[in-house]
């Protein structure tokens, strides 16, 4: 089993930034393809960004390219959502996931899910 806690949402206005942390739980972090996942009300789930175990090989969706990064720090068992530019559409929970597999996680899917964190972007 994993867990997984994310920190850092907010509200903010268009424009202004926000960094997502989230932390997790094991020492097999280092082995796990890590997202970023969001759901607004009324829409579905979509995948925001993917890393590989390494932090060698990233994916972004359109949406957010460009504006969103992610890294990792398998040290600290912690990966990261750097959100610039931020817009309205942006809001969201944002849920951290983790699974063994690249394609799943882009596919908006993963074996464990954190609790999610509010980002609220006012105009």
């Amino acid at each position: 089993q994993v867990q997984l806690v994310e920190s850092g949402g907010g509200l903010v206005q268009a424009g202004c930034s926000l960094r997502l942390s989230c932390a997790a739980s094991g020492r097999t972090f280092s082995s796990y393809v890590m997202g970023w996942f969001r759901q607004a009300p009324g829409k579905e789930r979509e995948s925001v960004a993917a890393i590989s175990s390494s932090g060698g090989l990233r994916y972004f969706a359109d949406s957010v390219k460009g504006r969103f990064t992610i890294s990792r720090d398998n040290a600290k068992n912690t990966v990261y959502l750097q959100m610039n530019s931020l817009k309205p559409e942006d809001t969201a929970v944002y849920y951290c996931a983790a699974d063994h597999r690249l394609n799943v996680v882009v596919a908006g899917r993963g074996d464990y899910w954190g609790q999610g964190t509010q980002v609220t972007v006012s105009s």
